[in-house]
């Protein structure tokens, strides 16, 4: 019997790409799922999660906006205590951001209940840059392939995990050298380790028989939807976004950590 997926893309508000080229990825995620042999159903967010789970094996995202709200988390929870296998991207660890005072200009993100079910809550990152990536649990089927670092160019999130979560991937970055009055605020920089130069990109949290794993990588934008406002030197020399940006799609060590973890989630 085939195997059953479900992917939510989508930003907020609903139909909208809310910076990122989700046609784009959506359509990649159902390419790699349609050669993986599952059939797949699609959502722009978890407002039918209640029906779309019922007998689903694997569970996809990549939102930018869009989170499951108390209810819906509970229903998430209680699909991977009896085995499920959530894969979540990029913007799944963002959510809801509010203004800050004075002047409401700024924004900070909120922590909300997904981010305890997922393992992980999105502080901020800075512009676009190339960073390397390292692999912590390099005997993880999703690495199967893998070296144990590479480079990529991407949004390099600032990712607080959660307690019970355990890290898959890291970075290094001692400052978060956003400039000023970019991004989002945050209080105090929970994502940083003991180390002072760790931020972990990438984590797994079991939950009962199953088991959500999330990778912060991911970003790309297509002129019609690029927000972004300039890009770190690493990238174009002279600061200047890339109107059209595919990022660590176009990366054959990304797009293998993918498709083994459609693989994973099958295996299940």
């Amino acid at each position: 019997m085939a195997k059953r997926a479900h992917l939510i893309t989508g930003g907020f508000p609903l139909g909208t790409n809310a910076g990122h080229d989700m046609d784009f990825v959506r359509l990649r995620l159902l390419d790699v799922l349609y050669e993986a042999g599952c059939q797949t159903s699609v959502s722009n967010s978890f407002n039918d999660i209640d029906d779309q789970l019922n007998n689903a094996d694997l569970l996809v995202s990549y939102v930018a906006g869009p989170f499951p709200d108390p209810d819906q988390c509970r229903v998430v929870d209680d699909w991977l205590r009896e085995g499920g296998r959530w894969f979540a991207l990029h913007g799944t660890s963002g959510g809801k951001a509010a203004r800050v005072e004075p002047d409401g200009r700024r924004r900070e993100m909120v922590r909300l209940p997904h981010h305890d079910l997922l393992g992980a809550f999105f502080l901020n990152h800075p512009p676009i840059r190339r960073f390397n990536v390292r692999v912590q649990t390099e005997d993880h089927p999703i690495f199967e392939g893998l070296p144990a670092e590479f480079e990529v160019a991407d949004e390099l999130y600032l990712i607080e995990p959660m307690a019970d979560s355990n890290p898959l991937l890291t970075t290094e970055l001692p400052k978060d050298p956003s400039p000023p009055g970019f991004g989002f605020v945050y209080a105090n920089d929970t994502s940083i380790q003991a180390d002072g130069k760790t931020r972990i990109l990438g984590t797994e949290r079991k939950v009962g028989k199953g088991s959500v794993i999330y990778i912060a990588l991911g970003h790309t934008h297509a002129p019609e939807n690029n927000s972004q406002p300039f890009v770190d030197e690493s990238v174009t020399q002279d600061g200047s976004t890339p109107k059209s940006f595919r990022g660590v799609w176009e990366d054959e060590h990304f797009n293998r950590i993918v498709a083994n973890a459609v693989s994973w989630a099958m295996a299940a």
